[in-house]
Formats: structure tokens, sequence, C-alpha cells
């Protein structure tokens, strides 16, 4: 209870009053679980909550954000970014249920949440009252936990357990919805004690490796031959970057990453051979059917990783370490499943495993590397002309920021182009929404990264699909003064769907285009610094001002309209079938 009494310690005496009410005393337990930052917006379910926070704002910092959704998403770039638990406040009815989506990307990229939701008084519960919904039932599916509580006596306990269960284990997030007279009714004690018993949630996500099973990973790592390290959000999760490098170094193995992997190993180390996945480099992805090992590490198989799967690493043994046992098993089967957080884990199998090197292995990477290179890439980042395509862009903010920005990026063919050219050097730099795909999460959520880690260059990349989805953030960002830097690159279409259609249905490009408005007058119209380029010669000097500005800025690079993403894997394919062009095509090497 050490952090409630040095807490109250430093509020005023009217604060310390024997007797508080339910909102107070939430104050009190979200100062208890170290809560610094909430983003939230008031409603009339929720305004004792807000009127009780009226009290407690030199020590709980509130954001009041445009959207609910911005909300979410504000928080997830928060938790990223510093490793606590994000949170949000909303209102009932559809102050609740705009956090949906929020709260569904946060369950499927393991992002901790606590969201309180306001709620109409309990004997109104079940008459549709104005602004009430059944949230309980709305949000269960995609949170780890909610509770609806009636008795402002739950409120420490039941807060204390929700932040509990959204860092335990695999995090996620979690709903708390607080009727109204429960907020309003008076405790007579000061400091509710409460004894939580975390043992069904400590066993179910606890360590379950064993001596024996990690002996007979590290055999099977002894005496592979080709084996690859597929390193996924579980890394950064469990902060295991260090143990990766160690492990990597010391085995020779070298090391793919997931969409949420990447920048957990320094893309200059050389056992670094790429990204996994449906837009990711060539060899990683053909070779994982060449692997005789593969050694997944918080990572979860998912389908744009896997590709067809009854044609995945047939060949391959499989250690998989992974802390959320319903995941193991569940796409590819583990010859060697090690349930537990990766740190742990590694630095269990660290003293097992030999030196040794794999320069033969490696090699082969290299040369898929060097195809995709002359196929590929050189070509996307240094195009002829003075028009400016997505690759040239990232690659020339990859140059100026040494690769030790913070990225968010948006969904869509410039995710994939900020993942694939971004030259990640740092770690924890580069956040997105991965599981859910969610147009529209890149500019609250790189708000709330930048909250969180103000000394970082965050920049947030976003098309232009993605930016009108939650743009009046920027309101957000002007009255907090949050210097995060847009980055939307802009071709006025939408340029994934795009691309599917002119590759699979014959180019009928059906309501893709899109008609935007002037980018650069709405930002300044909020007052933001803004600019709009659209040639290769004013790209350095542009990207420089933005990068070297103290405040805000929003940079509308209009690019390419017509431009694609490879290599790709189609729908259907198999992992070493990716494409590094159209097919049919000249340049198509398969």
């Amino acid at each position: 209870m050490e952090p409630f009494t040095n807490t109250l310690n430093n509020l005023t005496r009217s604060q310390k009053t024997v007797k508080q009410t339910g909102a107070q005393a939430l104050m009190h337990s979200l100062l208890a679980e170290n809560v610094e930052l909430i983003f939230g917006y008031p409603g009339g379910a929720i305004m004792p909550v807000y009127d009780a926070l009226y009290d407690f704002q030199e020590v709980l910092k509130h954001v009041l954000v445009r959207h609910e959704q911005g909300a979410t998403h504000a928080a997830e770039g928060y938790a990223r970014a510093t490793g606590k638990t994000g949170v949000v406040f909303a209102t009932s009815g559809p102050g609740a249920t705009n956090l949906v989506t929020g709260l569904a990307d946060a369950l499927m990229d393991s992002v901790p949440m606590v969201c309180i939701v306001g709620q109409v008084t309990s004997n109104l519960l079940g008459t549709d009252a104005f602004q009430e919904a059944n949230v309980m039932s709305v949000c269960n599916p995609v949170t780890k936990w909610t509770y609806q509580i009636t008795d402002a006596k739950e409120i420490p306990q039941v807060v204390h357990k929700a932040f509990y269960i959204a860092r335990s284990g695999r995090p996620g997030p979690v709903v708390v919805e607080i009727t109204k007279n429960a907020q309003l009714e008076m405790l007579s004690e000061t400091l509710p004690l409460f004894d939580l018993n975390t043992s069904c949630f400590e066993e179910k996500f606890g360590n379950q490796f064993s001596t024996s099973l990690l002996q007979k990973a590290a055999k099977l790592i002894n005496n592979s031959k080709a084996p690859l390290i597929l390193a996924g959000n579980g890394v950064g999760i469990a902060n295991a970057e260090g143990e990766l490098l160690h492990f990597a170094e010391k085995t020779g193995i070298p090391v793919a990453c997931t969409l949420h992997g990447l920048s957990c190993l320094d893309q200059n180390n050389p056992l670094y051979v790429g990204m996994l996945g449906m837009h990711g480099n060539y060899a990683p992805n053909v070779l994982t059917n060449q692997a005789d090992l593969l050694i997944a590490i918080g990572m979860r198989f998912d389908d744009r990783v896997t590709g067809k799967l009854d044609k995945y690493a047939k060949q391959a043994k499989v250690i998989h370490i992974e802390i959320d046992p319903s995941e193991i098993d569940k796409i590819v089967p583990a010859t060697v499943p090690l349930q537990g957080d990766a740190k742990d884990v590694l630095q269990a199998l660290l003293p097992l495993v030999e030196d040794r090197t794999h320069t033969e292995w490696l090699k082969t990477f290299k040369r898929l590397d060097e195809q995709e290179q002359n196929t590929v890439r050189n070509t996307a980042c240094n195009p002829e002309g003075e028009e400016l395509t997505m690759p040239q862009v990232i690659h020339t903010l990859g140059k100026l920021t040494n690769g030790k920005a913070m990225v968010v990026a948006d969904v869509g063919q410039h995710q994939m182009i900020a993942a694939r050219y971004y030259p990640f050097a740092q770690q924890k730099s580069y956040f997105t929404s991965g599981g859910l795909g969610t147009m529209g999460f890149a500019l609250p959520a790189a708000m709330g990264a930048k909250m969180g880690a103000p000394d970082r260059e965050v920049v947030a990349v976003i098309g232009d699909g993605c930016f009108q989805m939650t743009l009046q953030e920027l309101g957000t960002i002007k009255q907090y003064g949050i210097a995060v830097k847009a980055l939307i690159l802009n071709n006025n279409y939408l340029g994934m769907v795009r691309q599917w259609q002119s590759m699979f249905f014959n180019n009928r490009y059906s309501f893709v285009n899109m008609e935007n408005t002037d980018f650069e007058a709405i930002a300044k119209a909020y007052g933001l610094r803004a600019k709009t380029i659209s040639t290769a010669s004013e790209l350095t000097g542009a990207l420089q001002e933005m990068l070297e500005s103290e405040e805000a800025y929003i940079l509308n690079v209009m690019v390419k309209k017509e431009d694609d993403v490879f290599p790709m894997m189609p729908t259907g394919a198999a992992v070493d079938e990716m494409l590094l062009s159209f097919p049919g095509t000249k340049k198509e090497e398969r």
C-alpha cells in the first residue's frame, strides 16, 4: 500500500478527508497504480469522475481528445512507447461504443489499456435510458476482462485487478464500467484496503517451461545447420532486445522480424536478414521453407507471415517461445513449446547453447537480398525524374534521422513502405496497427507516443485515406503542444486496395479514387505548421524543415499516384512463392 501513502502525502488536506465518493476513490486507485496520464472525453454518465479529477489535476494529467477512438489509439501509443498501461475515460452509450475499435486493436496487438467508462444509475440499467448501452456485452469479445461496478466499495479492488490483468502475461485491454450512483456514493474509509488473489492469472500466463524442454531446445539449436530466428512483438513487450542480441550473436543464427518485431534488433547488425510477411523481404520469406529449425520468439504465426499454411516450413523443427499458451500449437505445431516470458526463456537458454557461426547459410540470405535490391529497392528508392515515390520519401527520412526516429505508421501501402525502407537502428521504434489493421491509428497513436517519450523524434507516416479518419486530433495536438510530426504520403488513392484491384481484379478500380481536400490548409486552420511538396528536388529540404521544427509539423507529400509494394506474397501463395514484380513482367523473379 506504499504508493497510496506516498501519493496522499502530496495531496491537499481536503483530499485526505475520512469520507470520499466513489469517484474520489477512483482517483486514489489510479494514483496507486502510478498513473500519470489519461486520455478521455467527458459526458453525463462519467461527470462525477471528471468532477473528482478537477482536484487531482496536478498529479493526474488529462488530455481532452476529439474522439473516443482517438483516446484509445493515443493510449496505445503511450503504452507502447513507455511500457506502462494506457488509461482512457469515456462516458456511457456512444462514448463507450466509440472505444470498441481501439479495444479490438489493443487486444490483437497485445497492448495494456484500462478504460474507465461511465454508466447510467443502477436503477435505470436495462430500461433503455438515455445514453445507456450494454457495454459489457459489446466490449467483452474485444477485451481481456470487463467488469461493471454498481457499488462504490468495489472500486479500489476492481481497479487494482483491472491494471493487473491488463499488464500481466500477454498484455491487453480491460474495461471497467462504473454506474453513476457508484461514482457518487460515499465511502467511509480514506484508503480502502484490498488483497487480490492473482494466482489464477499467474498460473495461466506464468513461465511453464521445464529444464528438460530447455535442454531439448538447446540440442536442436546446437545441431541445426540452417536455423532461423523469427522475432515478434513479444520480444519488445518483454524488453528482451538485449537477450535476443546476445542469443543471436552467440549462436550465429540469422534474425528475421515480424511487422511488430521490427526494431527489436538494430538493422545494421549483420545477423539481421529482413522482415517476414506478405510485403516483407524476399530472402527471409523464401528461406523459411529451407530452414531446418525455426525459433519463434513472441510471435503467433499470423496468416500474413505463414502464407499457405499447408506449405509452410514443413521441413523445419519449431521451437516456439510464447507467453500465451493459447497461441502454442494453434497454427504451427511446436516441436518444443517453451511457454514463458521471452526474456526469461532466452536467459535460461543462453548457458545451454554453443558458440557457433552459420557463414554459408547467411550467404544464402545475402544472395537473395541482392536479388531484391537489384530488382526492387534500387529503383524504388532512386527513381528517375521529379515524381516522388513512397520508398524514396521513407529512405530519405531514414538517412536524415539515422534510423533513430520513432515511426508510427497507419495502415496500407505506406505502412509496408515504412516497415521496409526505414532503417530501424534503435529499440521500440516502429508502432503500427498490425492484427486489426486499423486505418486512422497513426495520428492519435503518435500523439500518445510523443507524450510518453518526449525526447524521441516521433514521426507518424500516414496515407491520405487514413489521415481523414482521425485528423480531428490535430486539435488535441495543438491544444497540448505535442511536437509530433505527421508525414502524409498522398496519392489520392486507397493505395493498397487499388494495388489488389490492379493485380487480381483486372484494373477494375472500384471506389478507391479520392478527391482530397487541402491537407496543408486544414493543418494551418488548426494553427499548426504545414507544407505541401510534390517534387524530388523539394524532398530533403522539406523533411529537414519538418524534423528541425520544435513544434508539431504536417508535411503533405504528393507521391506517384499508381505505385505498388513489392515483394508481395499473394493470397493463397506459399512463403517461397513471393513475387518481386507483377506476374508476367520481365522483372518477375521467383
